[in-house]
């Protein structure tokens, strides 16, 4: 599967509208080239593991992975678990992307160790350029570990 090869942003949003918006937002800032939308839990750790429908995969992380907390099959705090406590995926930034404002919410996704927690905005042009900001920042100006996180 060569399409999944060079992935740099991995969608877990199970909303098709907010991830229309969020592809949308990462398109007018190119990129989106290079990104992949899964729409649970249990596909994103399919995706990020090579396993299942992408067991075919090349081996590789994402560059940064956008991830929503209410999510069906597996939610978003299990998968932040997941990938936080394991050696190979723990350094691949995770980012919170959620309508949920619960203190709760916004400590246990800190604990176990996301790079960041953002609340989606209700206003149309605010999602987009939120999007875009986030886009641009986690893909093109934070660093990473070389080969660190592979």
């Amino acid at each position: 599967m060569t399409e999944f090869e060079q992935v740099e942003i991995l969608l877990v949003e199970d909303n098709p509208t907010d991830a229309e918006l969020t592809i949308r937002a990462l398109r007018k800032k190119n990129l989106a080239n290079n990104l992949v939308w899964v729409k649970d839990g249990e596909e994103a750790l399919e995706f990020v593991y090579c396993k299942g429908r992408y067991k075919d995969r090349a081996i590789g992380t994402p560059k940064i992975i956008l991830l929503d907390l209410k999510l069906p099959k597996v939610d978003g705090i299990e998968v932040l678990r997941t990938l936080k406590s394991d050696a190979h995926t723990k350094t691949v930034p995770v980012v919170m992307l959620t309508s949920s404002q619960e203190e709760r919410d916004i400590i246990e996704s800190y604990q176990l160790g996301v790079n960041s927690y953002i609340v989606k905005p209700v206003d149309f042009d605010k999602f987009l350029d939120m999007v875009a900001q986030v886009g641009l920042y986690w893909s093109l100006v934070n660093k990473v570990p070389q080969g660190g996180a592979g």
